[in-house]
């Protein structure tokens, strides 16, 4: 739980993301309320951490909520018919194994042999998905945790960062909140808020007990698929995903706090690098299965771009490119990366 004497910070903290985000907005940036409050809690972060209290991370049941509201609102998208079609992911998922493997392998190298790495930390800061285990598993095998740490954040700031960017220049004009969509298409009621209650409850603590990848979105997702094949899709309120955007939007920012500006720019150029040859294979492989997949390139270059499954899908959702398609995708792309990244662990621990 929030200690109560931070809970004025975590509060300046979420007004000031709010003013990065209606700044954003006026400035015709894609999803204003996802980068607008993450650039304004950056600054904080990076410039102004010493006037936060000792050891303060912004909390995670303000943060966990807001990412199970975006699982049960992508959740409310499965249909029978989604679900009559896996048969026909066959080969985009097939492509999504040998994006992991392709990806992993380009980022060694460049964090090897650019950026001189040791072989551990160069390994770990490469994986393309798998967050919190890439950190873990590379501080078994005596990989330099600040660098690991800050290689991994910046891989899935600066992709839900440049995706909506790069989108936005390709389409001529603002993808996302920015350009007026709305992410939902059904009537809200009122039983909608008892109903997200439900959803959220049973979905947080049945993810977080069957450890499922990224529980805190995949729970309530699933739990929210159960009420719309049952014919009780969850329909909520535009307002609430903005505020989901903006809570997801601020606690990323401020994961830059504690990070010396050399050690931020090293990791900043190597990563811009890293995700740079990574877009390149996402865009090959998303041409390549415009075909197959029958889906558009904009839906396949987001399903493959390498960012968290929950920003991921919260793009997604927000560029109304097929969030349910995208996020199955992504939480396949962990599974797989966390396979490889416990595969080479145990035989890196085994020559220690």
């Amino acid at each position: 739980m929030t200690p109560p004497r931070h809970t004025l910070q975590t509060a300046a903290l979420l007004v000031l993301g709010l003013v990065g985000a209606l700044l954003a907005e006026a400035l015709g940036l894609p999803l204003p309320f996802l980068l607008g409050p993450l650039l304004a809690t950056a600054l904080v972060a990076v410039f102004a951490s010493a006037r936060l209290p000792a050891g303060y991370a912004f909390p995670a049941n303000i943060r966990v909520p807001f990412i199970g509201l975006i699982g049960a609102v992508i959740g409310a998208q499965v249909t029978p018919a989604l679900l009559a079609s896996l048969h026909d992911l066959l080969p985009s998922l097939a492509a999504m194994v040998a994006f992991v493997l392709l990806a992993q392998g380009l980022n060694y190298a460049v964090f090897r042999y650019i950026g001189g790495y040791d072989a551990p930390t160069a390994f770990f800061s490469g994986a393309p998905g798998g967050l919190i285990e890439s950190i873990a598993m590379g501080e078994a095998t005596g990989a330099q945790q600040p660098t690991l740490i800050a290689q991994q954040f910046l891989r899935i700031i600066l992709v839900i960062t440049l995706v909506p960017l790069g989108l936005s220049l390709w389409l001529g004009y603002p993808v996302g909140s920015a350009s007026g969509l709305s992410v939902n298409t059904l009537p809200v009621t009122w039983a909608a808020y008892p109903q997200a209650a439900v959803i959220l409850a049973l979905g947080l603590v049945a993810g977080r007990a069957m450890r499922l990848p990224a529980w805190q979105l995949t729970g309530p997702l699933l739990v929210s698929a159960g009420f719309a094949l049952l014919g009780a899709p969850l329909a909520l309120p535009d307002w609430l995903v903005l505020l989901a955007q903006l809570v997801v939007g601020a606690s990323l920012g401020m994961r830059f706090a504690g990070l010396d500006m050399p050690t931020l720019r090293r990791c900043l150029w190597l990563s811009l690098v890293s995700i740079g040859l990574m877009f390149a294979l996402a865009a090959a492989l998303a041409a390549l299965l415009i075909g197959p997949t029958e889906q558009p390139l904009k839906t396949l270059f987001i399903t493959f771009a390498p960012g968290g499954v929950n920003e991921m899908a919260l793009i997604a959702l927000s560029l109304q490119a097929n969030p349910a398609f995208v996020t199955l995708h992504h939480i396949f792309r962990i599974m797989v990366t966390v396979l490889l990244l416990g595969f080479v662990a145990k035989r890196l621990n085994k020559v220690d």
